[in-house]
């Protein structure tokens, strides 16, 4: 048998019916729980919270805390503090609630008013992007899930565990800790490749392209699988290769033609170079010529 705990039935109420929190709240649903609550104040989120949330009463973030067993704190990073003492000030957290935040950023600590008056705390990030919509509810099912709870607290370690499995995501320990970390990598990975494809299709579409995305999609989705599958040694291109004189080209017609490219290319490049050379891939001399030619000048 499994002998970890898994929660009841639980009333959830969902603080806020952003993009996270309305499918947050869809998916804990789906598991079997009751979402009894919803703040929402934005039209969009207005709009999630009747898509995604039929029927659940739109309260003010203290009346959806004070009727749930459940409190999922799911708002911006920068008011989150404010909103767990706020919501301690007025009595709306209660020693026996489970309180869980999403963001990927805080870890356990930002909950501890509310751990001071006994409820058991868990921060629990999905590593996803989330649009708001229905299909991110099934996407939730090949999703990782950052669980932190407090040292020592096996009872909360487990509950947020059991609550990731019962979305069926999966759950992956990170310590209090690790957290920053944690989220700077995933920040780095995510946000930066969205920059990164974006600025690819600019340059496409500059050069006369026009289904830019078309063009890009099974290139970049092969880059993606292979870096995930086989580390550095899927390094390409003309910078692992050590083709100076093909970086020198790309160099000189972003400079004419995409100048606010350049400065990340040159960035990017000498982090490549950098990584080809440490996985063997690039001889010391010709990582010496690219290395001279991306300087800039």
């Amino acid at each position: 048998m499994d002998a970890t705990p898994r929660p009841a039935r639980l009333a959830v109420g969902v603080i806020s019916a952003g993009r996270v929190g309305s499918v947050l709240g869809a998916a804990l649903t789906r598991a079997g729980h009751v979402v009894g609550a919803v703040s929402a104040v934005s039209r969009e989120s207005l709009r999630r919270a009747e898509e995604l949330l039929p029927d659940v009463p739109v309260l003010s973030p203290p009346e959806v805390a004070a009727s749930a067993d459940l409190v999922l704190l799911a708002v911006p990073d920068d008011e989150l503090a404010g909103l767990v003492r706020g919501l301690v000030a007025t009595g709306s957290l209660r020693a026996g609630q489970i309180v869980v935040h999403t963001s990927g950023a805080q870890g356990i600590s930002v909950l501890e008013p509310a751990a001071a008056v006994g409820a058991l705390c868990v921060a629990l990030h999905p590593v996803m992007t989330f649009t708001g919509r229905a299909e991110d509810v099934e996407r939730m099912t090949a999703c990782s899930v950052g669980v932190t709870a407090a040292d020592g607290d096996d009872v909360a370690w487990n509950v947020g565990e059991a609550l990731v499995v019962e979305m069926s995501a999966e759950p992956v320990r990170i310590p209090e800790t690790a957290r920053p970390l944690y989220h700077a990598a995933l920040a780095h990975g995510a946000n930066h490749l969205i920059t990164l494809v974006a600025d690819c299709a600019d340059l496409l579409r500059s050069s006369g392209i026009a289904d830019a995305e078309r063009v890009l999609g099974p290139l970049l989705s092969a880059a993606l699988d292979n870096v995930l599958r086989h580390g550095d040694r899927a390094l390409t291109g003309p910078v692992a290769r050590g083709d100076a004189g093909t970086v020198a080209k790309h160099l000189r017609v972003l400079a004419a033609e995409a100048p606010d490219t350049l400065a990340p290319y040159r960035v990017l490049a000498r982090r490549t170079v950098d990584r080809a050379q440490a996985a063997g891939l690039l001889k010391p001399e010709p990582a010496a010529d690219v290395r001279t030619t991306l300087e800039d000048r």
